[in-house]
């Protein structure tokens, strides 16, 4: 019969569990949510539905008739998955697409892998990249905001990012001037133009999310002030070398860079566990997207460079390591 030690006391007790954290993550994007349901009206809202249903039923099914073992749904993982891959769809997304983008996320971003805890590569992003690889038309299809009562149907238009892209690749700083100002960008008033994902519509409904999650110590501030530090001093660089490349406050407010750092990069299974690897991790993050953004295919290189950071997070944590209690700095 094995023993049971308990030390002395005081015994300290922590209320953090996956439960609370998760939906901890889940109402911290209610702000952004609700700001997608006010641009993009129904058609957000049938990508919400569809891409949150479709997430927890293909864990419930594949836990139970695959794994056989009891479905764990109600931890609020799946849930938060199928926002997240939502977040990062167009709001015309038709609805057989958006489900195998779940069926993928799920079924191999993350079951694949032995489920929640086991998953090298953010599950939504995983969803989202298989998508945007498969259905590039599909997925790079912008609808303009005020379609309230459209969904397939909604008129298309331009993204801030492709209007950066186009002024790099015809070598015309002029483009830059199509560009909405700055606080249109920072509140989603993206007129006369497409407006990306609607996870990313609005800057600010982010960043009230990354408040709440720093006030409920849910993440820390590390992985997503490195990335958009990382993001804001390199696009000012080379901002003030050549004019055609945008300014960097428009990078940061542009595209899914502020959803990426502050809800995909700060998954707990797929990023670094110490802080100086975290900000390592961030500034990688960040290098490999303005790296893409200006001179790669895609326009916005979040969601790869996450993706590709998720790989080194073993090696990250491999050579930078806490150190142990008691130990003697040499």
């Amino acid at each position: 019969m094995s023993k049971f030690i308990v030390s002395l006391s005081p015994h300290a007790h922590g209320t953090d569990s996956v439960e609370r954290n998760m939906y901890g993550v889940i109402i911290a994007l209610v702000p952004a949510l609700l700001v997608s349901l006010y641009y993009f009206g129904i058609g957000s809202a049938v990508v919400l539905a569809t891409s949150v249903a479709a997430c927890v039923f293909f864990e419930w099914a594949i836990s139970k008739y695959l794994m056989k073992r009891e479905p764990s749904i109600s931890d609020g993982s799946a849930i938060l998955t199928g926002l997240l891959l939502a977040f990062n769809l167009p709001s015309n997304l038709p609805i057989w697409i958006i489900i195998i983008g779940a069926f993928v996320a799920i079924g191999i971003g993350k079951m694949t892998f032995g489920g929640l805890g086991c998953n090298p590569f953010n599950p939504a992003l995983v969803g989202r990249c298989f998508l945007l690889v498969s259905f590039p038309a599909q997925m790079t299809s912008w609808p303009l905001v005020g379609q309230l009562a459209k969904y397939t149907d909604a008129e298309t238009g331009a993204t801030p990012l492709y209007l950066m892209k186009l002024a790099i690749k015809e070598g015309d700083a002029s483009y830059l001037d199509q560009l909405p100002d700055s606080l249109s960008l920072l509140l989603g008033n993206v007129a006369n133009g497409g407006a990306g994902t609607i996870g990313e519509i609005c800057a600010l409904a982010l960043l009230i999310g990354l408040v709440y999650m720093l006030w409920k110590k849910i993440i820390t501030w590390h992985i997503p002030v490195s990335i958009i530090a990382t993001v804001f001093v390199l696009c000012g660089l080379l901002h003030l070398a050549n004019p055609i490349y945008a300014n960097p406050v428009s990078e940061i407010l542009s595209g899914g860079l502020m959803l990426g750092a502050i809800f995909m990069a700060t998954d707990y299974v797929t990023s670094p566990m110490t802080h100086k690897g975290q900000i390592l991790y961030g500034v990688c993050i960040g290098l490999l997207t303005v790296i893409i953004r200006n001179w790669g295919s895609y326009p916005e290189g979040m969601s790869f460079a996450i993706l590709i950071m998720n790989a080194f997070t073993p090696l990250i944590n491999t050579y930078i390591k806490p150190k142990r209690f008691g130990e003697v700095i040499k």
